[in-house]
């Protein structure tokens, strides 16, 4: 793997007052969650056990859950099928852009569903992981497995029916304090961490095709100690945004659900965290690059 260099940002850091911190963040989010992931402890929350609908930050379970499977080799080959593109084409879903017939590892295939979002890396990666003989029975294997997760972590108010965070039904529901939770198990898993810090990778199929990713969170590179973690957009979810950032041996979770001004907000949760106040100019993605 290659790490593609990408547009510089910066980050100026000064004091912020005690009267400021004390009075808390105040954000335009339906939802929020700020949590201090060593000790496990709630900094802040609004709204914190709402179920809203959380878009593609599902994808944080979908990635959880492949790389939690007993024996998982992250090196294994996945073969693309038509219909994980022509699945992306239905729903005119984010796309990794994935082509028929290329042989890409899970690992790779991770890197495809955290950075561009990509729903046909998640397909291929549910595809996959689930077990029984259709890709129907797969796919909804897997969603299984992912509400089993999702239990298992004491996630009470979360419930999946989407393996990307495409909802039919309008199901797949979380609440900003389950999404904190989640985040943190992930971040304990060093591949996790090392996919969503990256701003933007190159991956080789098999066949020499070279795939160039961008990381669709913007927050990356543009606050500093930022080391993730995904986004995700809906019409019925609106923006969201799980994100992290890491200042000496401190590492902060957030949180925001269907929030117009997620980077805004997230930069005020975070400053507010760390008792700072930092002047953020956002990274910006290449032309064509997908946006989630």
């Amino acid at each position: 793997m290659t790490l593609v260099a990408s547009t510089a940002a910066f980050a100026v850091i000064t004091p912020m007052s005690v009267a400021q911190a004390a009075t808390g963040p105040t954000v335009s989010a339906k939802g929020a969650f700020l949590l201090d992931s060593k000790p496990n402890k709630t900094l802040w929350s609004k709204s914190a056990d709402t179920k809203r609908q959380m878009a593609s930050t599902t994808k944080v379970m979908t990635a959880v859950v492949v790389l939690e499977t007993s024996g998982v080799n992250l090196n294994k080959l996945v073969t693309v099928k038509q219909s994980y593109r022509d699945y992306v084409a239905r729903n005119g879903a984010s796309t990794a852009d994935l082509k028929r017939g290329d042989k890409l590892t899970v690992r790779q295939l991770l890197y495809g569903l955290m950075l561009p979002s990509g729903c046909d890396a998640a397909y291929a990666l549910a595809d996959t992981f689930g077990t029984g003989t259709t890709e129907t029975a797969r796919k909804k294997s897997f969603i299984s497995k992912m509400n089993k997760k999702a239990a298992s972590l004491g996630m009470t108010n979360t419930k999946y029916d989407s393996f990307d965070g495409i909802s039919a039904a309008g199901n797949n529901l979380t609440t900003p304090r389950d999404s904190a939770k989640l985040a943190r198990r992930a971040l304990g898993n060093s591949t996790f961490g090392a996919v969503v810090k990256a701003k933007s990778t190159k991956q080789t199929a098999t066949n020499g095709r070279v795939y160039t990713w961008y990381n669709t969170n913007q927050l990356l590179g543009s606050y500093s100690g930022a080391i993730g973690i995904k986004t995700g957009t809906g019409s019925v979810a609106g923006p969201c945004l799980v994100f992290a950032a890491k200042r000496g041996d401190r590492t902060v979770v957030g949180v925001v659900l269907n929030d117009a001004n997620r980077y805004t907000d997230a930069k005020k949760m975070l400053d507010w965290a760390f008792n700072t106040r930092t002047t953020m100019k956002l990274r910006t993605l290449p032309s064509g690059a997908q946006q989630d």
